[in-house]
């Protein structure tokens, strides 16, 4: 789930198509037949899923509730020939790919599960599910796996090792991951590496990420006092302590999130202003009680382990405070479910689509996205190693946008033939380690 409360509309000052399926990078290691057999039947079956992201759309169904959606998968699975396992974790269902040849043991994770939403839909297959909808791009997530299960299962005479393909629900409500590895994921599953995509808003044809963490750290912490006389004081001093911790001014560039992909200060710059920040935001609350005053602010930060120095650095300064008699506690409240990618598949998986598909649709971030997006595949993660992807579905000519989370929020389709051939092939590479 990447969110996204301000509805803009993004300009990509470089547009960049993507390559036939027959212009290929030379490389030294990797089976360009092979890629190219990926292509062909991508390219065979494009149609068939664009049908089956379609339906998805038209069927939405919210976290927890995904139980059509999961027997379709499941359905797809089977008739690949695929091991398949259902209700892990709720509806999550699990797809096995055995080539009966050493190699190693990869995972493919999608998440399935759609959004509330009045908004109109903006396409002409719109949901039938009042109040429901794919905003978020999860039915191309699922699709992209689907697609990915039936290129990789077609080729398997020719591959080692095996994947497992994760079928997440419950990923909007961050409930989803923690159900399913709870339910005996990994007892069922041991692979060593772990990957997911997630829609974003670049042009199609397009893929980003980042070692570490792609989304800014995104925290709430509560400072508690005991609630004596002189309260105001109190509260007018934590509401200071927290906004004097931003580092951004309030001009500043970085707030217009259309300048995320500017060439020149976004993302994908080395000189991005989207680094090294510290921001606060300025709707601060404050909770009373008889006995007690809890002062709440939510913090974000580029770098994954400086709001946890804040903490403490917070909990010294209220120490020798002249409220350090008042001073009760400071804790997190709420914490997002920070995606770090491992540094070493990211350059790796990276550099392998490059090769095969071209370094122009391989875009490497430079900073870290705000506003407290997050994705618990990061549970995943936790356990095994992995990297998460951006793969952009927007096509600007057109007018298609593909903001996460905006009530506009739509997806040009040939993303999904991207992400297949991008992805099987990085599979691939990676079967061969």
């Amino acid at each position: 789930m990447i969110s996204n409360k301000k509805i803009v509309k993004i300009v990509f000052a470089v547009q960049l198509t993507f390559l036939p399926f027959f212009m290929l990078g030379q490389s030294k290691t990797t089976d360009i037949a092979l890629h190219k057999m990926v292509q062909q039947r991508t390219e065979l079956m494009f149609d068939s899923l664009v049908k089956i992201r379609r339906d998805f759309h038209t069927y939405p169904e919210l976290a927890e509730e995904e139980e059509g959606t999961s027997k379709k998968i499941a359905f797809y699975l089977k008739s690949l020939g695929l091991e398949v396992y259902t209700h892990i974790g709720g509806y999550g269902v699990v797809g096995i790919l055995r080539t009966n040849k050493k190699g190693k043991r990869i995972a493919w994770r999608a998440d399935i599960d759609a959004l509330e939403s009045n908004h109109s839909d903006v396409v002409n297959f719109s949901s039938k599910n009042k109040g429901v909808r794919h905003i978020c791009g999860h039915d191309v997530h699922t699709t992209i796996a689907l697609g990915i299960a039936k290129v990789l299962t077609s080729l398997k005479e020719n591959l080692r090792g095996t994947v497992y393909f994760i079928f997440q629900p419950s990923e909007e409500n961050w409930v989803g991951a923690k159900a399913m590895i709870d339910d005996g994921l990994f007892d069922l599953i041991d692979p060593e590496e772990i990957y997911a995509l997630h829609i974003g808003p670049m042009s199609e044809g397009i893929i980003t990420t980042k070692a570490r963490n792609p989304f800014a750290d995104y925290k709430g912490i509560e400072i508690t006092f005991e609630n004596t006389k002189g309260k105001k004081n109190i509260i007018d001093y934590t509401k200071a302590l927290f906004l004097n911790l931003q580092n951004v001014l309030p001009d500043s560039k970085f707030w217009d999130n259309k300048n995320l992909l500017d060439p020149n200060i976004g993302l994908g710059n080395p000189n991005t202003i989207f680094k090294d920040y510290l921001t606060v935001n300025p709707n601060i609350a404050v909770k009373e009680t008889d006995n007690e005053i809890s002062v709440r602010a939510y913090l974000s930060a580029e770098k994954e382990t400086q709001l946890e120095l804040i903490l403490n650095q917070l909990r010294m300064k209220l120490k020798k405070s002249r409220y350090s008699a008042q001073f009760l506690d400071i804790k997190f409240y709420k914490e997002t479910a920070l995606v770090l990618n491992d540094e070493q598949l990211t350059s790796e998986t990276m550099s392998s689509i490059g090769e095969i598909y071209g370094n122009e649709h391989v875009l490497p971030l430079y900073g870290a996205i705000p506003d407290g997006r997050g994705d618990d595949f990061s549970l995943f993660q936790r356990k095994i190693p992995g990297v998460y992807f951006l793969l952009g579905a927007s096509n600007f000519e057109k007018g298609i946008i593909s903001m996460p989370h905006s009530p506009n929020f739509a997806v040009d389709e040939s993303c999904i033939k991207t992400g297949v051939n991008f992805f099987s092939s990085m599979i691939i590479e990676r079967l061969k380690q």
